[in-house]
């Protein structure tokens, strides 16, 4: 029987490093599999018939395992005995050039603590395969350019696992005499192993059907536990949206004649695109006005159609190998981006895209843990699973479509799944096939691919006469690996803005390929004001020191809602960095103050705004965001600057904020886009008469709990009385918590946004959490709500006395023999300690070798800690 509860490996071994130039391909191919499955919670029996067939001359048949045992092997249907195991590996010798190899293991699901693999979720058993759980069930060769067709027959007990559920389509299924059952699945379309999926258990489908543009009818179903299936309607409605959008958007029809979704409660990820069978996170699925917030709505929809979108992006044509991995992440970010945009507010997307990537990739990008898209070497490929991968992957992807034009960038993506339709392609042939479709080179562009960090542009504006000259110079800061940097291609959209009327001439797309360039314009009497990189059309930082009231003009007239946003947050940050770094008098303090007030005011007053668009405008710059601007950091200066701002502004414009709060709490709950811009706008005035004014706001926060009859309300104000002392906080957590003791996911907010709070003992609440009875360290979510809200709450994680940092330390110590997937995500905050002041930066890297010093890590949590010390 296979524990495979955890796989350490000593600290003291050398790392086994794989690098991608040294790829070669498979020496056999399994052009088709069969699995028959004896399904247990406690030993699941898996035969694998492998068909195999001889691509290298002399090769053996090596065969990937990790913690499974051959109970029996046979070649040809009879008994073999040329093989050995080679570590972890089955090494086959066969004289032949096609067999067919049939392996008996026993896997022990309930003792998969890691969820890699076939493991238990609260009774049922799933599977997570990518990258290479595949090999903790059967032994294959688990690489991604191996494709096969699978054909999987499940049986279990039919009282405990009523529902057999695999890839494809069902083919047939029976009762047998003993109280088991069975199932049949045919997966007609060739695919790595990353992506077989089976799960068997008691569920229940919410069911509707989508007819193709072809004609094909196919049935829809989402699985859940009995009870979940009245807050399915939203996935649902998100799915067939997301299937529609395809076909008209990408040319791309499904090919399956069932599509399934499953939502467990045990999940190392968001969801698995698995071909015909996603699985998915609960929270990604289930959701209704009392339970779930606008965000969770968001984000329903575009992880549902990004696990849609990877049926062709990633599953039809996969990854060559995982060094690719950007190939179909990247894509299909970018296509779920463009989704969600098409069907809310594409303003509000592209600012939520951009502070997303700021906040996670742009520290990312500038810390130890630096890497390109495509990566060169990996000692741990679930350490790759990253915002460079996914976000970064998805603005390089971008970049083309501005360089290209939506039309010819259509014709090469017609072109890439055209050309490499049931292959393992390379970031290259995308690259080539866009070139190819739509006529453009992209021979230094490539080095988006290749060099890692986030290039800065620096900005110099210059009139003389009726001519404006803009120099525009980058640098690429040297990253681990790569000391030296060649220029890239930005494409930069610009425009410039007349001060009299407030408008500008036209858009001009520049792009920057060499170090520094000019470019020249005419017909400007006056001095313009710059807006850049509207759009955000490049994934830079851009330096440019504004004058206030440049940025507070853009704020007001700019017609590209991104840069109007970046005028805002370019105002703030400008000021706070000055503050931070003690560079501002008490006037000139009054007068950044002042300019920033005028700003705010001007938005909030502003009816052609709408509320979605002033919530995103009235949203301060995060304390990460602001840290990125400063090297080294005092992450409790920056706090202490920020909420002085924050508090200055609530009570500067109290009238305005209270104006607000009232306006708002009268509109209806609905989900059309008013109703939730009110709603995101009524809880950003709270956030500001909080600091202010902290009774009024209890006073309001506790009322507008009360009143809630939705979520985002609920937790809005919850989360604002998270942050001050009363009774009404007190008592707002015990009905919270009360109201929703039976709700896994709304529990999860109770703890993230006691861990997140600007409470001064948000520390001790943390600790106080990790002891309560519903807190548990076998449950991802359940971790990440509590312990990941606390690593980034700045005051708190970094406290002085570096308790925040031996919290987090213990924890991944606690956490890596259990799942040590989910460990090595705690360890990229310990990691930035180059960033932060002497003090704390010699105690943050004091529990990173700390970690380091122990016997037995996993090979995630190794790898992280080894390049967060500069090992």
């Amino acid at each position: 029987m296979n524990d495979m509860s955890s796989a350490p490996v000593a600290s003291t071994d050398q790392p086994h490093v794989v690098r991608r130039l040294d790829y070669q391909s498979p020496d056999w191919l399994v052009p088709t599999i069969d699995l028959d499955f004896a399904l247990s919670i406690d030993s699941t029996r898996v035969r694998s018939t492998l068909h195999v067939t001889r691509q290298r001359a002399g090769a053996p048949l090596r065969l990937n395992g990790d913690g499974i045992a051959v109970a029996t092997l046979l070649v040809d249907g009879q008994a073999h005995n040329a093989w050995e195991m080679d570590g972890n590996d089955l090494v086959v010798s066969l004289s032949g050039d096609a067999h067919v190899v049939t392996i008996d293991t026993v896997v022990n699901p309930v003792a998969n603590t890691q969820l890699s693999g076939l493991y238990a979720s609260g009774g049922l058993l799933c599977t997570q395969c990518e990258a290479e759980g595949f090999r903790r069930i059967t032994f294959f060769p688990d690489r991604p350019d191996v494709l096969s067709r699978y054909g999987v027959r499940l049986q279990a007990d039919k009282a405990q696992f009523p529902v057999l559920l695999s890839n494809g389509d069902p083919v047939a299924q029976g009762d047998n005499a003993d109280g088991t059952h069975w199932a049949q699945w045919n997966d007609p379309w060739p695919k790595p192993s990353y992506l077989f999926a089976l799960v068997a258990g008691d569920l229940v489908a919410s069911r509707d059907r989508f007819t193709t543009r072809s004609g094909r009818q196919v049935d829809l179903a989402i699985w859940v536990r009995p009870g979940d299936e009245t807050r399915t309607d939203h996935a649902m409605r998100s799915l067939i949206a997301a299937m529609a959008w395809d076909e008209q958007t990408y040319g791309r029809e499904y090919d399956l004649d069932v599509f399934n979704i499953v939502a467990v409660s045990d999940f190392n990820a968001g969801a698995m695109e698995n071909k015909g069978l996603n699985i998915f996170n609960t929270r990604y699925i289930l959701a209704d006005p009392e339970t779930a917030n606008d965000g969770d709505y968001d984000a329903i929809e575009g992880v549902v159609a990004h696990e849609y979108f990877h049926n062709w992006s990633g599953n039809r044509v996969t990854c060559r190998d995982w060094f690719q991995l950007s190939l179909k992440e990247g894509f299909t970010v970018l296509r779920d981006q463009q989704f969600s945009a098409d069907h809310g507010s594409p303003p509000v997307k592209r600012i939520e895209d951009v502070r997303i990537l700021r906040a996670a990739q742009f520290p990312e990008d500038s810390g130890p843990l630096a890497h390109p898209i495509r990566p060169d070497s990996y000692q741990e490929i679930s350490n790759f699973y990253t915002a460079t991968v996914y976000n970064k992957g998805a603005e390089v992807i971008r970049m083309m479509t501005v360089l290209a034009g939506p039309e010819r960038f259509r014709r090469g993506t017609d072109r890439y799944f055209d050309q490499h339709d049931g292959e393992a392609a390379t970031c290259e042939d995308f690259v080539r096939a866009i070139e190819e479709g739509a006529g453009i080179d992209l021979t230094q562009f490539r080095r988006w691919y290749s060099q890692a960090g986030t290039p800065r542009v620096d900005v110099a504006l210059a009139h003389a006469g009726d001519t404006v000259t803009l120099t525009l110079t980058q640098t690429v800061p040297p990253t681990p690996g790569q000391p030296d940097k060649q220029p890239m291609v930005i494409p930069l959209r610009t425009a410039l803005f007349d001060r009299a009327t407030g408008r500008h001439d036209g858009e001009h797309l520049l792009v920057l390929t060499e170090e520094s360039q000019t470019f020249t314009f005419t017909g400007h009497a006056a001095p313009p004001v710059l807006s850049i990189n509207r759009g955000f059309s490049a994934p830079v930082a851009i330096d440019h020191r504004a004058d206030s009231a440049d940025l507070v003009f853009l704020a007001a007239h700019d017609d590209d809602p991104f840069a109007r946003y970046e005028a805002m947050q370019q105002l703030v940050v400008q000021h706070l960095v000055a503050a931070v770094t003690d560079q501002l008098s008490d006037a000139e303090r009054a007068a950044g103050r002042a300019a920033i007030g005028e700003a705010f005011a001007a938005v909030l007053a502003d009816p052609a705004i709408d509320d979605l668009m002033r919530g995103e405008l009235v949203i301060l710059p995060g304390e990460t965001y602001l840290a990125e601007q400063l090297s080294p950091v005092d992450p409790g200066r920056v706090r202490a600057e920020r909420e002085a701002l924050k508090a200055w502004l609530g009570g500067t414009l109290a009238a305005q904020w209270r104006a607000v709060h009232d306006r708002t709490s009268a509109v209806p709950y609905s989900l059309d886009p008013a109703a939730r811009g009110a709603r995101k706008l009524k809880t950003q005035a709270l956030v500001y008469l909080a600091p202010a004014d902290p009774v009024e706001a209890i006073n309001r926060a506790a009322a507008q709990y009360a009143a809630a009859d939705n979520m985002t309300d609920r937790q809005g104000a919850l989360m604002v009385l998270c942050g001050l002392d009363g009774a009404e906080r007190d008592h707002a957590l015990a009905d919270f918590h009360r109201r929703f003791a039976d709700n896994p996911l709304v529990i999860d907010k109770w703890f993230s946004l006691q861990a997140g709070s600007l409470h001064p003992d948000a520390l001790r609440h943390v600790k106080a959490l990790a002891q309560h009875a519903d807190f548990t360290l076998t449950n991802p979510n359940r971790v990440r709500a509590l312990y990941m809200a606390f690593a980034g709450n700045t005051a708190a994680f970094h406290a002085a006395d570096g308790e925040g940092y031996r919290l987090i330390a213990d924890l991944i110590l606690a956490l890596d023999p259990i799942n040590g997937n989910v460990a090595a995500r705690f360890v990229p905050p310990l990691g930035r300690w180059r960033k932060i002041e002497p003090t704390r930066a010699a105690l943050m890297r004091a529990e990173l070798e700390r970690i380091a010093a122990q016997p037995n890590l996993s090979r995630d949590v190794r790898e992280q800690v080894g390049k967060s010390l500069g090992a």
